[in-house]
Protein backbone atom coordinates (compact mmCIF):
# COMPACT_ATOMS: atom_id res chain seq x y z
CA UNK A 1 0.00 0.00 0.00
CA UNK A 2 1.55 3.47 -1.01
CA UNK A 3 1.01 5.88 2.06
CA UNK A 4 0.22 9.52 0.17
CA UNK A 5 0.56 12.57 2.34
CA UNK A 6 -0.11 16.12 2.41
CA UNK A 7 1.14 19.18 3.61
CA UNK A 8 0.79 22.54 3.88
CA UNK A 9 4.42 24.17 3.90
CA UNK A 10 3.89 27.92 4.19
CA UNK A 11 6.93 28.74 3.02
CA UNK A 12 10.01 26.21 1.80
CA UNK A 13 12.13 29.42 1.20
CA UNK A 14 14.58 28.81 3.52
CA UNK A 15 17.31 25.77 4.07
CA UNK A 16 16.00 26.22 7.77
CA UNK A 17 12.34 25.62 7.34
CA UNK A 18 13.39 22.43 4.31
CA UNK A 19 15.21 20.67 7.07
CA UNK A 20 11.64 21.39 9.45
CA UNK A 21 10.16 19.40 7.01
CA UNK A 22 12.34 16.63 6.20
CA UNK A 23 12.59 16.60 10.21
CA UNK A 24 8.94 15.89 10.72
CA UNK A 25 8.46 13.88 7.64
CA UNK A 26 10.81 11.21 10.01
CA UNK A 27 8.24 11.07 12.26
CA UNK A 28 5.72 9.52 10.62
CA UNK A 29 4.88 6.39 7.55
CA UNK A 30 4.81 7.81 4.32
CA UNK A 31 5.67 7.01 0.80
CA UNK A 32 4.76 10.63 -1.11
CA UNK A 33 4.18 14.36 0.33
CA UNK A 34 2.48 16.53 -1.55
CA UNK A 35 3.67 20.12 -0.68
CA UNK A 36 1.58 22.77 -1.17
CA UNK A 37 2.41 26.59 -0.31
CA UNK A 38 6.01 26.86 -0.74
CA UNK A 39 6.37 30.23 -2.07
CA UNK A 40 9.64 29.50 -3.84
CA UNK A 41 11.48 32.40 -6.46
CA UNK A 42 13.12 29.28 -7.99
CA UNK A 43 12.88 25.80 -8.77
CA UNK A 44 14.85 23.46 -6.27
CA UNK A 45 15.36 19.54 -6.56
CA UNK A 46 17.67 17.36 -4.46
CA UNK A 47 18.26 14.27 -3.20
CA UNK A 48 19.53 13.69 0.51
CA UNK A 49 21.74 11.40 1.94
CA UNK A 50 18.89 9.30 3.22
CA UNK A 51 17.66 8.69 -0.25
CA UNK A 52 14.40 10.87 0.01
CA UNK A 53 13.95 12.99 -3.29
CA UNK A 54 12.43 16.77 -3.22
CA UNK A 55 11.19 18.51 -5.93
CA UNK A 56 9.60 22.17 -5.75
CA UNK A 57 8.47 24.54 -8.16
CA UNK A 58 7.97 28.12 -7.70
CA UNK A 59 5.19 30.39 -7.01
CA UNK A 60 3.79 33.31 -8.97
CA UNK A 61 5.38 36.86 -9.04
CA UNK A 62 3.34 38.10 -5.76
CA UNK A 63 4.90 35.33 -3.62
CA UNK A 64 1.46 32.90 -3.75
CA UNK A 65 1.29 29.19 -4.58
CA UNK A 66 4.08 26.74 -5.32
CA UNK A 67 3.39 23.02 -5.49
CA UNK A 68 5.80 20.46 -4.89
CA UNK A 69 6.65 16.47 -3.67
CA UNK A 70 8.57 15.06 -0.64
CA UNK A 71 9.35 11.63 -2.19
CA UNK A 72 10.71 8.60 0.34
CA UNK A 73 13.63 6.19 -0.47
CA UNK A 74 10.68 3.57 -1.20
CA UNK A 75 9.68 4.85 -4.89
CA UNK A 76 12.32 7.47 -5.21
CA UNK A 77 13.94 5.22 -8.03
CA UNK A 78 10.67 5.20 -9.89
CA UNK A 79 10.73 9.10 -10.39
CA UNK A 80 11.96 10.34 -13.53
CA UNK A 81 10.62 13.84 -13.86
CA UNK A 82 8.81 16.16 -11.86
CA UNK A 83 6.91 19.27 -13.94
CA UNK A 84 4.88 22.11 -12.12
CA UNK A 85 2.39 22.98 -14.39
CA UNK A 86 0.77 25.98 -12.70
CA UNK A 87 1.89 27.46 -9.36
CA UNK A 88 -1.06 25.03 -8.18
CA UNK A 89 -0.39 22.13 -10.31
CA UNK A 90 2.45 19.75 -10.50
CA UNK A 91 2.70 16.31 -12.35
Amino acid sequence: MVMICTYNARILASESSIEDLLMQARMIRYDVIGLAETRRRHPFNAVYDTGEEQFLGTCDSRGVGGVGVLVNTTLSMNIDSFEHLTTRIGR
